[in-house]
C-alpha cells in the first residue's frame, strides 16, 4: 500500500546565497514539493567590503519556514531532516556565549588581500590546504581583524561559516562540513582534518573551530523549542550540508571522476569530481573535499559570468534575455571585438583581485549585438582559461552538464561547447541547484540512504556538440584573448 502525503517523509533543503535563501521540500525520492525565497541585503561600507548580518539569514530562513508550513501544512509537519548549502569563506565570528561579534565579512570582501598574500608564502600552507590562500578566504580575514579589529578578535570563541551558523541556530551545536570547511585555509584537505600548522599561521586553535562532519551526515537536531515553534518533532536530525558549489554537485549528480558541470551564474563554475586528492594550488584550481565522503572536486571560477552580461544589460537599457535572442540561437565565428570579464577581478587562472575588465578593439560601427557577442565570448575564453587550469592538474573533461541561468541561451551554450570542444548536457526542465543537493544531503543522514542513490543525474532534454568547422577558429580567438590580460595588467 502506497502512504499518503501525511505518511511520506520530507526533508528541507537550504541554499543560503549572497543575496538570498531559498528552501525546498522534498519527499525521500527527492522530488520537490514545494519551495520559497527570502532576500536580504548585503553591505559595502568601503570599497572591497561586503558584509552581511546573519541575523538576516535567520529571519529569511523563519520567513520561508512560516510559507511552507502555511502552503503544505501536512507534509511540513512530517519533516525529518535538513540539510544547509551556503556561499562559502564567510567569516561569522561567535563571542563564548554564542552570540555574533560583528557582520559576517563575506566570500566577495576583498579587503584582506594583503594577509592572503603573505599566508600563501608561509611555509606549507599551500601543500596542507591544497589551494592558494585567496582574498577571499576565511582565515586572512581573522588575520585582518586581528591588526584593525583586536577587541572583536580577542573575543572570537567560534568562527562558523555561513552554512555552519545556520546548523548552529538550529540545533545549538557547533559543527561544519568538509566541504564548506576546505575553503577557510584552516582545513587539511587531503586529510579531511583541521590542521594546527595552517591554525597557528593566522593566529587561530583548534577550539575556536566547528566539530567537523561529512555533509550528508548528521550533525545534531532540530532544538526543541525551536521544533515546537516549527511545529515538527524534535527528532529532526540536521547534517553538514556543505559549500554552495559542492551541494550543487549533488543536486546534479556529480560525484564521481570524471563527472563534470559548468555553471553559467552570477559567477562562472567548471567543476570536475574527483576520486582523489590531488592539487596544483599554483594553477589558481580550487581543490576541496566534496559533500560526501571520501571524494573531492577541483574547479575553477570566474567572478563575472552572466554578471558580465546583466552589466551589459544595465548600461544598454535592454533586458539581458533580448540581448541574447538578438544573436540568434548558433555561432558564425569569433568577433572582431575582445571583452576581458574581470568586473570584479579574477580567481582562476590568474589570482587577481585587482584586475579590472576591458573592451578592446572597439569599432564606430559596434552595436548591441556586436558588444554582446564580445561579452560572450569574454566569458567564454575566461571558462577556457578555467580548462586549461583544470587539465595541467591532470584532470579530464570529456561532457559536462550545462546549469545555471546563461545555460538558457542555445547561443551561448554552442559558443562554449566548441570552446571547451566538449560536449554539453542540458537537463530536462527542473530545479537541480545548490537547495535540492542540500535535501538530498539530509535524505541521507536522516536515512542511511547512499548518496550514490540518491544524488543521480537529471534525465538529459538536449546534448550540444562542439561546432567541429568553427573550433580552430575559436581556438586561436582565445589564445589572442589569453595575451590580452598582461598587457591590460601592465597599463591598468
Amino acid at each position: 500500500m502506497s502512504r499518503t502525503k501525511e505518511e511520506e517523509n520530507v526533508f528541507l533543503g537550504l541554499d543560503l546565497g549572497t543575496s538570498g535563501l531559498r528552501a525546498v521540500l522534498a519527499n525521500d525520492g527527492g522530488t520537490i514539493i514545494a519551495s520559497s525565497e527570502g532576500t536580504y541585503p548585503v553591505a559595502h561600507a568601503h570599497p572591497g567590503w561586503s558584509e552581511q548580518d546573519p541575523a538576516d539569514w535567520i529571519a529569511a530562513l523563519n520567513g520561508c519556514v512560516a510559507e511552507l508550513r502555511s502552503s503544505h501544512p501536512a507534509e511540513f509537519a512530517a519533516l525529518k531532516g535538513i540539510g544547509v548549502s551556503g556561499h562559502m569563506h564567510g567569516a561569522t565570528c561567535l563571542d563564548d556565549s554564542g552570540d555574533v561579534i560583528r557582520p559576517c565579512i563575506l566570500w566577495n570582501d576583498t579587503r584582506s588581500h594583503a594577509e592572503a598574500a603573505a599566508l600563501d608564502a608561509a611555509p606549507r600552507v599551500r601543500d596542507l590546504s591544497g589551494n592558494i590562500v585567496f582574498p577571499g578566504f576565511t582565515a586572512p580575514k581573522l588575520v585582518w581583524m586581528q591588526k584593525n579589529e583586536p577587541e572583536n578578535f580577542a573575543r572570537v570563541a567560534k568562527v562558523l561559516l555561513p552554512a555552519a551558523y545556520l546548523n548552529f541556530y538550529m540545533t545549538g551545536r557547533y559543527f561544519a562540513d568538509m566541504s564548506d570547511s576546505a575553503g577557510t585555509s584552516w582545513l587539511d584537505v587531503g586529510a579531511r582534518d583541521w590542521s594546527d600548522v595552517l591554525l597557528s599561521a593566522s593566529g587561530m586553535r583548534r577550539d575556536q573551530m566547528p566539530e567537523l562532519v561529512e555533509g550528508s551526515e548528521a550533525g545534531g537536531t532540530l532544538r526543541p523549542e525551536l521544533a515546537a515553534d516549527w511545529g515538527v518533532s524534535s527528532d529532526v536530525a540536521v547534517v553538514g550540508g556543505g559549500g554552495d558549489n559542492a551541494v550543487a554537485a549533488c543536486g546534479v549528480g556529480t560525484l564521481r571522476e570524471g563527472d563534470g558541470f559548468v555553471s553559467l551564474g552570477t559567477s562562472g563554475v567548471l567543476l570536475a569530481a574527483k576520486d582523489s586528492f590531488a592539487p596544483m594550488p599554483s594553477s589558481a584550481v580550487h581543490t576541496f573535499c566534496h559533500a560526501i565522503p571520501g571524494t573531492w572536486y577541483q574547479m575553477g571560477v570566474i567572478l563575472a559570468a552572466t554578471d558580465s552580461l546583466n552589466w551589459l544589460s544595465r548600461n544598454l537599457g535592454k533586458g539581458a534575455a533580448d540581448l541574447s535572442r538578438d544573436l540568434g540561437e548558433t555561432i558564425s565565428g569569433p568577433g572582431d571585438l575582445r571583452f576581458l570579464p574581470y568586473l570584479s577581478g579574477e580567481r582562476t587562472p590568474h589570482n587577481d583581485s585587482a584586475i579590472r575588465g576591458a573592451f578592446i578593439g572597439l569599432d564606430i560601427g559596434a552595436g548591441h549585438a556586436e558588444l554582446t557577442q564580445a561579452v560572450m565570448e569574454g566569458v567564454s575564453f575566461a571558462l577556457r582559461d578555467n580548462l586549461a587550469a583544470l587539465e595541467s592538474t591532470g584532470t579530464k573533461l570529456d561532457r559536462v552538464l550545462a546549469i545555471g541561468g546563461g545555460s538558457q541561451s542555445p547561443y551561448w551554450v554552442e559558443l562554449l561547447a566548441t570552446l571547451l570542444n566538449i560536449q554539453i548536457d542540458l537537463p530536462e526542465a527542473g530545479d537541480f541547484g545548490a537547495a535540492l543537493g542540500a535535501a538530498r544531503l539530509a535524505i541521507c543522514g536522516a536515512t542511511g540512504a547512499k548518496p550514490t542513490d540518491i544524488m543521480t543525474a537529471p534525465a538529459v532534454a538536449k546534448t550540444i556538440s562542439p561546432r567541429a568547422d568553427l573550433v580552430a577558429a575559436y581556438q586561436d580567438a582565445w589564445q589572442k584573448y589569453r595575451a590580452s590580460y598582461s598587457a591590460i595588467k601592465a597599463i591598468q
